[in-house]
């Protein structure tokens, strides 16, 4: 069974490295255009420019219908960007601006996190320091609740 999670997590740990960088996302927009456009140029048998101008236009989905693939290679190939741009690159595009975008203000930062926790820590301390000169005891707040007495 690990075997075959190999490659999903392979794929997942790749999809997460390009999320978590704009210039990642754009150096692989960008190969991906020249590749998928140095490949219909060698299918189609198109000048180099108009292999790229097809590329970008097939990965924006706009698709003008100016040039478009004939052979059987090249029409997989543009099945396949196109897929790979809508699938993939275009909403990972969308969700980092949107991450951006949408920031929460009241969140607190680590050290005010950990100014709460130090804060927490000792009023703990004084309340057990306060219990034990009045003489009650204070219940350690990790153990669960006791069972309710049966009457």
């Amino acid at each position: 069974m690990h075997v075959l999670l190999t490659l999903p997590r392979w794929a997942y740990r790749g999809v997460v490295w390009l999320a978590n960088s704009p210039k990642t996302l754009l150096i692989a927009y960008s190969l991906l255009i020249v590749v998928c456009g140095s490949l219909y140029h060698f299918f189609e048998d198109k000048s180099f420019g108009d292999s790229i101008w097809w590329a970008v236009v097939t990965a924006s989905t706009v698709g003008y219908g100016d040039i478009s693939p004939s052979t059987v290679p090249a029409r997989f190939m543009a099945a396949l960007l196109i897929s790979i741009m809508v699938l993939l690159v275009i909403p990972l595009i969308t969700a980092h601006f949107a991450s951006k975008l949408i920031v929460d203000t009241d969140a607190f930062r680590h050290e005010e996190q950990e100014e709460l926790k130090a804060n927490l820590r000792q009023v703990r301390k004084l309340l057990e320091e306060m219990a034990a000169r009045e003489g009650v005891s204070v219940p350690d707040s990790a153990a669960p609740p006791e069972a309710p007495s049966s009457r």
